[in-house]
């Protein structure tokens, strides 16, 4: 049995061992020879891959809570493209602009764009914006479970203007006589 779940092993990472830096063996399955990664890199490799899985459930599962606070369906964030567009609705920009996310160059111009947008229609500010277009897995999950709820462009307050301050008028003096 360990043979065979060796085996199962060395084809499961047999792709990416080098990449990590293990060194590959020769084992014996059945009496015939099969190149087996080594134990550590067949470990960090399989530590690599929970990682990353466990990351990607957590990031699936924020999107899914900042879809619905926006009042959208939650599913929405694990259907590829449809995802993109309905973000992009949150965001409050046309359908449309899909299109231009499969153009290159101007489909990071445009995202950036949404991610403002997102992040303004939560509440928040330019720096969020750079947080969530540089570190997306921390706020994304902070937009998600946080304190943050979702008010459209159409129907936030607008911006305080700042009244110039109030001089009291120059009231003209009389001339003083002397009598």
């Amino acid at each position: 049995m360990p043979n065979i779940l060796s085996y199962l092993l060395a084809s499961a990472y047999a792709g990416f061992t080098p990449w990590l830096g293990a060194a590959s063996a020769t084992c014996t399955v059945n009496g015939q020879l099969a190149q087996c990664p080594s134990w550590p890199g067949t470990f960090i490799g399989a530590i690599w891959w929970i990682s990353c899985i466990a990351i990607l459930v957590f990031y699936v599962v924020s999107m899914w809570k900042v879809f619905t606070k926006a009042g959208k369906p939650g599913w929405a964030a694990i259907i590829p493209f449809y995802n993109t567009y309905t973000m992009i609705k949150i965001a409050g920009k046309p359908g449309w602009w899909l299109i231009l996310f499969f153009i290159p160059i101007v489909n990071a111009v445009f995202s950036i764009i949404v991610i403002y947008n997102l992040a303004k229609n939560f509440g928040k500010g330019g720096g969020f914006t750079v947080g969530l277009i540089f570190l997306p897995f921390i706020f994304y999950p902070i937009l998600a479970f946080g304190k943050a709820t979702y008010l459209p462009t159409s129907q936030q307050p607008p911006a305080p203007t700042t009244a110039p301050p109030q001089v009291p008028p120059i009231v003209p003096q009389q001339p003083i006589t002397y009598s």
